[in-house]
């Protein structure tokens, strides 16, 4: 098997979705540590904190433009 190649992640060229992400990420602490070691490296706590703070503000914006 071979691994993926990871790229250097360009914090300037993200699409809108990611770009919550990466933000959700700093907020928490994190973000360093998925620039240096890529999203792979946290935990599925961290992970899962992440994608429910997504989703958490998905709906926010949704009933926002309602």
């Amino acid at each position: 098997m071979t691994r993926k190649k990871e790229k250097p992640i360009d914090l300037t060229n993200i699409a809108p979705e990611e770009k919550l992400k990466y933000e959700i990420a700093e907020e928490l602490g994190l973000l360093d540590k998925v620039i240096a070691q890529g999203w792979r490296s946290l935990s599925a706590k961290e992970t899962g904190r992440i994608g429910g703070l997504v989703t958490k503000r998905r709906r926010e914006r949704e009933q926002k433009n309602s």
